[in-house]
């Protein structure tokens, strides 16, 4: 079984009773950093718990030294994650409005974490769930203390000076989640600094879903990224983004599709750039 998952509407809708069941609304705008917690207030699945990405799922920011989102301390997430009910053998559902990308930044947290089995992602977010006629509820859930232990996995991390090591590696395959225009470095509306790293190849994190916006089946994924990847080693993989959170999205269709679980360059673009030492390079 790989190791993402994802659940449909209906299947979850069926499992809300459980008693190990932990539902977390990952609801986030980057243009509006309270549009979550605003949505979540106005409706949501019966019984999610709010997960917010820039307090709950990123640590904090250091201008001119991390990325827009860095990773939470291991510690404090998971000490959020007990907050939110969370146990070792605790089923797991992450939603966002839709796409994935929030959610499945908290999915990759709880991998690194060590929470790989039970976790999923509910396929096509809140929209699915609409869509499927299913209840919002705007009632929060009663606080329940879990317990969960968990330990990162440093292998699921590649740090800036590492990656800078390994540029222009032939076995190298660094993946891009970004938008293609701003990959080519012609627009960036969020940094400082236009373009990408050299050598990386633009994998639109998007493009992992079908027009329905639900994941593409696994055999389409794999076929994706084994096009992207062409001869060079599987263990070879490093994933990225603008801030950390879309080069998730990346992972997980990855793991999907049968992938090992590949490293994440957390940093990822808004953190490179803090450097101006460390090479850019624009176009294709």
């Amino acid at each position: 079984m790989p190791l993402a998952q994802l659940i449909t509407a209906e299947h979850l809708q069926s499992r809300l009773q459980e008693p190990n069941l932990v539902v977390l609304d990952c609801r986030f705008a980057l243009d509006d950093p309270t549009y979550g917690a605003r949505s979540y207030g106005d409706g949501h699945i019966p019984g999610a718990r709010f997960a917010d990405l820039e307090h709950d799922l990123s640590g904090p920011k250091t201008k001119g030294v991390t990325g827009r989102h860095p990773l939470p301390e291991a510690a404090a997430m998971v000490n959020s994650l007990r907050a939110w009910g969370i146990n070792n053998d605790s089923t797991v559902v992450l939603y966002d409005d839709g796409p994935g990308a929030f959610a499945a930044r908290a999915w990759w947290l709880l991998t690194w974490l060590g929470k790989r089995d039970g976790v999923f992602l509910l396929d096509g977010g809140l929209k699915a769930w609409k869509d499927a006629g299913q209840a919002l509820d705007s009632d929060k859930p009663a606080d329940q203390a879990g317990s969960f232990t968990g330990q990162p996995d440093a292998s699921l991390l590649l740090a800036a000076a590492q990656l800078q090591q390994r540029l222009g590696s032939a076995e190298l395959t660094l993946l891009d989640a970004r938008a293609l225009p701003r990959f080519r470095g012609e627009v960036e509306p969020l940094d400082p600094v236009a373009g990408h790293i050299p050598g990386a190849q633009c994998a639109v994190f998007t493009d992992n879903l079908g027009n329905n916006g639900r994941f593409l089946p696994a055999e389409q994924l794999r076929a994706r990224f084994d096009a992207l990847r062409g001869a060079r080693p599987v263990e070879e993989l490093v994933a990225y983004c603008g801030s950390g959170v879309t080069a998730c999205h990346n992972l997980f269709a990855m793991s999907l599709a049968g992938y090992p679980l590949a490293p994440l360059y957390a940093g990822s673009w808004s953190e490179w750039v803090t450097d101006p030492a460390r090479p850019v390079a624009i176009g294709d």
